[in-house]
């Protein structure tokens, strides 16, 4: 091992250093959560039809990608240190589908999902706006679809027993309006435990499979039933041959997962602060019922 790699190396934990030669060695796959695995192997630019494939399946429609967006959103600044990965694609009727991938659950997830989906839809706005100029009607503006996959998903999705959660805007009356905003969340960490030595059953879970299983007999499983899954695996076993270029992307997954860990952990703590605030406002609040009963 060249001495710069080996000085990498020694930097991680037990149990990333484990992890790496895990998949270096064929003993376990590749998590396809990993950025940037995940990009490699799913780039719209080199390979569209993989893309197309889940997301023709997940939106239970058939897309074709247009072109890819740049990631120079209006979004809050710093953050796209709560994302993973982050792939914004036009689809061949002008909507938008923002792909991203989460690998810790943050909190307020449904509060954030709509600022993202807000963030493209004002995007698509300005866009299609300045493209069209005069001629612009609201119209021209067409869906916006969120799709967010959790490694590691919050409380909230533990209380319900499904893995694929669709959403969009309706009105109790029955109104029919398109309010452009829909969202697919897919906690894997729940898909997961619900096919533990179950058999993969249709084309969509053996997606998940895919982005979320790296155990070889499920890999094993995922060829033999879907043959089209042998060439992204060949691709990451190409990856995996160049060594030093496997530790780098390694160390940059490793870096942003500290990087998110820590802003977790922030929140975490904000929460925690908050509700403290709260129950001491309580308490002073009853301290001073007390007070003004005993002193009447």
């Amino acid at each position: 091992m060249h001495p710069d790699c080996l000085r990498q190396f020694e930097l991680w934990s037990q149990e990333k250093k484990e992890e790496f030669l895990d998949f270096c060695t064929g003993a376990r796959g590749i998590k396809m959560v990993y950025d940037s695995f995940f990009k490699e192997i799913m780039s719209p630019e080199v390979h569209p039809d993989r893309l197309e494939s889940l997301l023709t399946l997940l939106l239970k429609r058939k897309v074709i990608i247009r072109q890819i967006l740049p990631n120079d959103s209006v979004r809050i600044a710093d953050e796209n240190t709560l994302l993973i990965t982050d792939i914004i694609v036009e689809l061949d009727d002008g909507s938008l589908a923002n792909v991203e991938i989460q690998k810790i659950g943050y909190a307020f997830p449904g509060q954030r999902c709509a600022c993202y989906s807000a963030d493209s839809l004002l995007r698509q706005y300005k866009r299609v706006k300045s493209r069209r100029n005069k001629k612009f009607t609201y119209q021209d503006i067409k869906t916006v679809y969120t799709i967010v996959f959790f490694e590691k998903s919050t409380s909230e999705f533990h209380t319900v027993d499904k893995y694929i959660h669709y959403s969009k805007q309706v009105f109790n009356t029955g109104l029919e309006l398109n309010m452009l905003q829909e969202y697919v969340l897919i906690p894997l960490d729940i898909y997961k435990e619900s096919k533990h030595n179950k058999a993969i059953e249709n084309k969509l879970e053996a997606w998940l499979s895919f982005l979320c299983d790296d155990s070889p007999e499920r890999i094993l499983e995922l060829i033999e039933k879907y043959p089209s899954f042998k060439d992204m695996y060949e691709d990451v076993y190409e990856t995996c041959r160049n060594i030093e270029g496997v530790m780098d992307m390694f160390s940059k997954e490793l870096l942003e997962l500290d990087r998110n860990t820590v802003q977790y952990m922030i929140e975490e703590q904000q929460e925690q602060l908050d509700a403290m605030k709260k129950e001491a406002e309580k308490a002073r609040k009853e301290l001073e019922d007390i007070k003004k009963q005993v002193e009447m």
